[in-house]
């Protein structure tokens, strides 16, 4: 099993609660036999919750990765007030392990608050691990709204992919996303690996 699967299993056990978002996500809604895109790391997107970040770095340890902040080691021990001064700074934790892609614990997605992520996600199945993806609306909107230059080139680069992906994303052609996560007809239906999460 991949590393980054390994650690979803082991966060599932620990109740935490996250959704995989950026790239890695986008990739997620793929159709059957379409490229996907290249991305050498892993974002997941948790709440500002101290107690739930604590059960994520445990997760992470159990699993073999190192915990890092700011290019170093992360302090310990891995308490609830360490967890509280890292949300209060809404400062990013990284898991890595050897030969494998990093992976942030991010508690910022652009604008959006995680219960209105966490309550639209969808969970694909990968190797009998349920992965909860932010919609892929969500995705490309805190992309435009982070204003980066990776992020603009990112949907500059591949806006007929994801419009493909996707069907009509006219906040694609703005400075700025709307916001737009109904499910109008215009939309395609959700792939055939994933549900919607109650």
């Amino acid at each position: 099993m991949q590393p980054f699967l390994e650690l979803v299993a082991a966060l599932h056990l620990e109740d935490v609660r996250f959704v995989l978002i950026g790239v890695a996500g986008a990739n997620y809604y793929a159709p059957t036999g379409a490229s996907r895109f290249f991305t050498q790391d892993r974002d997941l997107f948790l709440p500002r919750d101290p107690d739930n970040l604590v059960r994520a770095w445990r997760a992470a340890d159990r699993s073999g990765f190192s915990l890092w902040c700011a290019r170093e080691p992360l302090d310990s021990p891995r308490d609830l007030w360490l967890a509280e001064h890292i949300v209060a700074q809404r400062a990013l934790t990284q898991a890595q392990r050897e030969a494998a892609p990093p992976i942030d614990f991010t508690l910022v997605m652009g604008e959006f608050e995680f219960e209105a992520v966490w309550s639209a996600r969808r969970t694909f199945v990968d190797e009998n691990v349920g992965v909860p993806v932010a919609l892929l609306s969500h995705i490309v909107e805190s992309k435009a709204q982070a204003g980066r230059p990776k992020d603009d080139h990112f949907l500059n680069a591949h806006r007929a992919e994801l419009a493909s992906w996707f069907g009509p994303v006219p906040h694609l052609d703005r400075p700025e996303c709307r916001g737009d996560n109904d499910t109008g007809p215009d939309r395609p239906s959700p792939p055939e690996n994933s549900r919607p999460d109650p």
